[in-house]
């Protein structure tokens, strides 16, 4: 196996990451329903009977939360406007507790944090030489199984270290403008950052009806435009709980989040790669169409990709069952470099790489005969027992910076010397 860098950090999912989300109650029939009943028996109460009620919750989650009475009155103002109701007239004691009861809190990372991808931040003011700050997505678990996509800043050197930012004490949730209470939204649609909140505190989760189940395995790429432009994009699946469809992620501030549903037959499959930059005048991916290949798509568009041709198959032992791509290409003078994973006997997955000619990525010059990483001691263990994963590594000067899912419940981190890594290649 090829030398690396083994950084000691290790990220774990974390219970106590909490934000605030919406409490959606279902409609009932006969002209009544359960939102109304509630906000009823809230304006029923007197003013002592609210503040008491107000203060008890308060006490248990105000120290928990960020501008938890704002959270609440911005919730109320939902309700308000689907129910009609006159906010004039009700206090903002009795609107915060109105709110409150429309709210639950959400431990976003408590069954795993897997699949990171990286890319270089957008602001690299004040970065001594050799050093480089970078964004890191994370796939973060929570009740249900939903996975949402979570965020963590940090630097990276020329000597192999790593400092991330520390995260908040707060986390608050992405939210979109003008949405039907009664219903989730269909096609594309934009999420934004609070406009106090740090990028390590920033969650987006499930929004669409396409996304209800899972936003899951982004993978984040700094994408030049022909104008020379950038636009950080990022690929990833949309689950509903029944199939799967990938979708794009755009943003140039990591503000605003537009959230676009892709079309053609290729975006029916998980695991798309968008090459990070137009290749002979169009756009290209890695994907998998038939669960065991990796194949390059073409495309005019950044949203619409249609069937690609046979890239690569299954060829040495440790990737026999399948292979997949392992993030987005990584532009070298020596070509295009990509990380593959591969799985093999026992369904246990490793990570490997593969050369691509620069002007012509269909053509494959290289790939490592054995794994760069593999699940091995204390990376077999956990809520997927035998794999590592990765949605995007970094190119730092010589190195290759890569963050890794564990067993699908920890992210770890390594360093590889790009050259040994193109002298292992076949």
């Amino acid at each position: 196996m090829i030398e690396l860098f083994e950084h000691p950090l290790r990220l774990h999912a974390d219970p106590s990451r909490v934000v605030v989300r919406p409490f959606h109650l279902a409609w009932s029939g006969n002209g009544g329903n359960r939102t109304e009943r509630i906000v009823n028996a809230v304006m029923a109460l007197d003013a002592a009977e609210t503040r008491a009620e107000l203060e008890v919750v308060l006490k248990d989650f105000e120290a928990r939360h960020w501008q938890t009475r704002r959270v609440f009155m911005t919730r109320y103002d939902e309700i308000e406007a689907m129910l009609g109701l006159d906010g004039s007239e009700i206090g903002d004691e009795k609107r915060q507790l109105i709110g409150a009861y429309f709210c639950h809190e959400y431990s976003y990372a408590a069954a795993a944090l897997m699949n990171p991808s990286a890319v270089p931040h957008f602001d690299q003011s004040g970065m001594p030489a050799g050093s480089q700050r970078i964004l890191m997505s994370l796939r973060a678990v929570g009740e249900g199984h939903i996975s949402s996509v979570a965020f963590r800043e940090g630097i990276i050197t020329d000597g192999n270290q790593l400092k991330l930012a520390p995260e908040p004490p707060f986390a608050t949730a992405t939210d979109a403008v003008g949405l039907d209470e009664e219903e989730l939204p269909e096609g594309p649609i934009t999420v934004y950052r609070h406009r106090d909140s740090t990028l390590s505190g920033t969650v987006i989760f499930p929004i669409t009806a396409a996304q209800s189940k899972g936003l899951e395995d982004l993978r984040l790429v700094q994408f030049q435009h022909d104008d020379g432009s950038y636009e950080w994009l990022g690929t990833y699946t949309a689950y509903n709980g029944s199939t799967i469809q990938s979708e794009l992620m755009r943003t140039r501030d990591f503000r605003a989040f537009d959230l676009v549903p892709m079309s053609g037959s290729a975006s029916r499959n998980k695991g798309m790669g968008l090459f990070p930059r137009k290749v002979n005048g169009q756009y290209m991916m890695i994907g998998r169409q038939d669960g065991e290949n990796l194949y390059l798509i073409k495309s005019d568009t950044l949203t619409h990709w249609d069937e690609g041709e046979k890239l690569l198959g299954p060829m040495y032992p440790w990737e026999l069952v399948q292979i997949g791509n392992c993030g987005p290409p990584i532009e070298l003078d020596e070509g295009w470099l990509l990380l593959t994973h591969g799985v093999g006997a026992m369904r246990k997955y490793a990570i490997g790489a593969v050369l691509l000619d620069k002007t012509n990525p269909a053509k494959v010059i290289g790939r490592t005969r054995e794994p760069i990483l593999a699940a091995a001691n204390q990376d077999r263990e956990g809520y997927v027992p035998n794999v590592v994963y990765t949605c995007g590594a970094i190119r730092h000067g010589d190195t290759l910076f890569v963050p890794y899912g564990v067993a699908d419940s920890s992210v770890a981190f390594a360093f590889i010397d790009i050259k040994t890594l193109l002298e292992a290649m076949a």
